[in-house]
């Protein structure tokens, strides 16, 4: 075998609560890499293809390509003889909030993994799609790398990913829009300082939403889940972010907020005919604002990224 095909899923960065640190995957858009084991040692990038909007710009050199950048991070840390060919079929957007640039490392990662001789289990191929990452976001933070390569929930530091439980009748929705909220722009808005007092609380309700999870106890989610810190510095840069997530709540969300650095919006929800009931309303509030889009509906506890049988 020396050519293979996986697939990433999407993902929600951050949860709201857990800037950097939290993410889960999710049903629905998804990434797919085709990689190819050549005799050259070099990581070439030969097609980038897809419907995803913004894929037509991503370049092919790769080094300035995440799903490139892991490969060549994946050789030097194992110093290979060989390389490897690289297609991308896109299938997240960019600049969507639900981890595309994430996507494509994480798919060449696992297709390339494949690979090798002896392939590395997952926790080993973190870093190296960190690397990648940090490509397109210009810091290494594994909230959307690290489950779509363990899926589900997912704590991510620097060196570590830990799974979290996530009971099965916890649901999310995911309302993309048509805008493109780039990440650093996202980012830039979050530099000037926070009062401690407000530090303090968010820290709060990081504890109880963890607690909820290990628990499966919702009400307890349900009070963990208010973002103080990125949320409201995050929201005036998408146009019916405040509408949408009162749609959620209308509808009995446990908890709605920004998707990585959006403009998604993600919403989680005790049940999925709660959640299938809540999309509609929340796509409706964009409508409200001007802007189309679209809904996925999923279990929390998302798919991982994997090979594509048959190949």
């Amino acid at each position: 075998m020396n050519i293979v095909r996986a697939f990433a899923p999407a993902s929600v960065g951050n949860i709201g609560v857990g800037f950097d640190l939290l993410g889960h995957a999710f049903e629905g858009p998804r990434d797919i890499a085709t990689v190819r084991r050549i005799d050259e040692p070099v990581v070439r990038i030969a097609a980038i293809s897809g419907d995803a909007p913004g894929a037509a710009s991503l370049p092919l050199a790769a080094e300035r390509n995440t799903a490139g950048q892991a490969l060549l991070a994946l050789r030097v840390r194992l110093g290979l003889a060989h390389g490897f060919e690289l297609s991308l079929h896109k299938g997240i957007p960019l600049g969507s909030g639900m981890g595309g640039s994430a996507a494509s490392c994480v798919a060449a990662l696992v297709a390339a993994n494949a690979l090798l001789d002896a392939p590395l289990p997952r926790e080993a191929l973190y870093p190296l799609a960190l690397d990648g990452e940090s490509v397109s976001s210009g810091s290494r933070h594994g909230d959307n790398v690290a489950p779509m390569l363990l899926g589900g929930v997912v704590l991510a530091t620097g060196t570590r990913m830990i799974a979290l439980p996530a009971p099965d009748w916890l649901y999310c929705v995911v309302v993309h829009p048509d805008q493109v909220l780039e990440t650093r722009r996202a980012r830039a808005v979050l530099s000037d300082p926070y009062p401690l007092a407000t530090v303090v609380e968010q820290g709060a309700h990081l504890a109880l939403f963890l607690t909820g999870l290990q628990r499966a106890d919702a009400a307890l989610i349900r009070d963990g889940l208010h973002d103080l810190l990125v949320e409201p510095r995050r929201a005036p840069l998408i146009p019916g972010f405040a509408a949408v997530k009162a749609a959620a709540l209308d509808h009995g969300a446990l908890g709605a907020s920004i998707s990585g650095g959006g403009p998604s919006v993600f919403a989680w929800f005790a049940s999925k005919a709660a959640a299938e009931a809540a999309a509609p309303s929340m796509r409706g509030a964009f409508a409200g604002a001007g802007f189309d889009s679209r809904a996925h509906v999923s279990p929390v506890a998302g798919p991982r990224a994997d090979l594509i049988d048959g190949d």
